[in-house]
């Protein structure tokens, strides 16, 4: 797996992470606070597409995972 794989796999865990601890719906439900961590981790995907540098993926080449394609 590439480190850009492991980048998205992470984000997309984090994003429904925290939507199951913040929506009241949810069996999981803890505070309508962890919605702010869902924002924060699109800010994140969002500052990495218009800058092309991503702080999670120079982590990932670091801990060993390739930088792919």
């Amino acid at each position: 797996m590439t480190s850009w794989q492991m980048v998205r796999l992470v984000a997309g865990s984090f994003i429904l992470a925290s939507l199951a601890m913040g929506i009241p719906a949810s069996p999981v439900f803890l505070s309508e606070w962890w919605l702010s961590f869902t924002a924060f981790v699109g800010l994140n995907l969002l500052q990495s597409a218009i800058t092309r540098w991503c702080l999670m993926e120079t982590i990932m080449r670091k801990v060993g995972f390739g930088a792919g394609n």
